[in-house]
């Protein structure tokens, strides 16, 4: 007799051969690259290996779950502009959305993917060797074992390696499980998917004007993604919500560490509320409890995205102060970045549907404005000092710069080649 996860399943495999997700035109591809967390490669230059990974260093990736390919594209271009040897691993089990990967990458005359139609738990018999880094984004909240899932992952990783992984927050999907609820009734996953989502589309040209979804501005993606994001949205048959206490527990449970969770500053509850009394009460708790504390207070975290290593791997950063070490930004150009600095030096930056403040020292579009991925950070200071700025200063300025510019996951450091 099928079990209900066994039908789950079933209804998961439909789903994505008959509306492979995200919706993608390959041709697209001649227009433009999506950018993204987790996995964009100069975060995993500095989340994963702390800069202490050369441009020219070979990497092996595996995208376990790779969907129609936002990721693994992104990656196999951006290794391929370094001249990287290395190679990306596809690995889905609907062979519809790795056609889909398939003709992407061939508009991009990418040659350094593979792909592999199977799942995770497949891992251990699929003979893939091991991987430097592992994407998993958006799968584990669909999987009826993630635990398990994470143990064989890590069974594939190379020692010092690591992994991205996004997974659906609670909060910031208020109204999403009422209605997914509501359609286990009115569209049961043992129909056939083209069934379940005429009835979907039908509630939302009716949806009642008080339905929490309505209010709620985490889904514009999905919502105007066409049927697959509709379907992924509100019809996925197995779809789980982790808090950071939840998830925590999931990383640490399973043998792994947390390296960062992206942006950091977004767990940090001093950027959400500017009362002294809170703050003084918020630097008494520890970095776990602040990022429960922020997840409650800010309430639109739809998703969290954090890299995590093997427990038995330490992992060190490279000294932001040694003049030797190379600033880099995430993908803004230092100097867009600059202009965006208000006159009071404060940033806006977004989290989600939120901005916040964040408070920059003056000379930091100074800074920004010589940051070029080449030049070191001595030669930066050499610049600075000879506009004025007085010798003792400049360190501690920079150091504030790029702890607050870290925190928000737009400026690296790393290792001169």
């Amino acid at each position: 007799m099928t079990t209900e996860h066994d039908q789950q399943d079933i209804s998961l495999a439909q789903q994505y051969e008959a509306y492979p997700y995200p919706e993608r035109n390959p041709l697209d591809e001649k227009k433009r690259l999506f950018i993204g967390s987790p996995s964009h490669l100069n975060e995993i230059d500095y989340w994963v290996f702390g800069g202490y990974r050369k441009a020219t260093d070979p990497l092996r990736i595996l995208v376990a779950g790779c969907g129609t390919g936002d990721a693994a594209i992104m990656m196999a271009q951006q290794i391929s502009r370094q001249n990287c040897a290395g190679e990306v691993v596809c690995l889905d089990r609907a062979e519809a959305v790795l056609n889909i990967v398939k003709e992407r990458a061939k508009v991009r005359e990418l040659t350094n993917l593979r792909f592999v139609q199977g799942s995770i738990f497949d891992l251990p018999s699929l003979d893939l060797g091991k991987f430097d880094y592992i994407d998993c984004c958006g799968v584990l909240h669909h999987l009826p074992d993630p635990d398990k899932a994470l143990r064989i992952l890590k069974g594939t990783l190379n020692i010092g390696g690591g992994i991205g992984l996004m997974v659906y927050a609670p909060h910031g999907r208020t109204g999403v499980y009422m209605l997914q609820d509501a359609l286990s009734y009115l569209a049961p996953i043992q129909e056939k998917p083209a069934q379940r989502l005429e009835m979907a589309k039908r509630i939302m040209r009716h949806l009642p004007q008080t339905a929490w979804l309505r209010a709620n501005q985490n889904f514009g993606d999905h919502l105007t993604g066409g049927d697959a994001g509709l379907y992924d949205l509100l019809l996925n048959p197995r779809d789980r919500a982790y808090t950071v206490d939840a998830l925590w527990d999931l990383i640490q449970q399973t043998g792994f560490e947390i390296n960062a969770f992206i942006e950091p500053a977004r767990y940090d509850p001093k950027y959400l509320i500017t009362d002294p009394k809170f703050r003084e009460r918020v630097e008494q708790l520890d970095l776990r409890t602040q990022a429960v504390v922020a997840e409650g207070l800010v309430g639109n975290m739809a998703t969290h995205v954090v890299y995590i290593r093997r427990s038995e791997d330490e992992l060190s950063f490279v000294d932001p102060l040694d003049l030797e070490s190379i600033p880099f930004m995430r993908e803004m150009p230092g100097d867009i970045l600059a202009n965006q600095i208000l006159p009071s030096n404060l940033l806006p930056f977004s989290f989600g549907t939120l901005t916040v403040m964040i408070p920059l020292p003056a000379q930091a579009r100074g800074f920004l404005g010589l940051i070029d991925g080449k030049r070191s950070l001595g030669e930066i200071i050499e610049v600075v000092r000879a506009r004025g700025v007085p010798e003792k200063k400049i360190l501690p300025l920079w150091q504030e710069t790029f702890e607050k510019l870290r925190s928000i996951n737009q400026l690296f450091v790393r290792v001169s080649e």
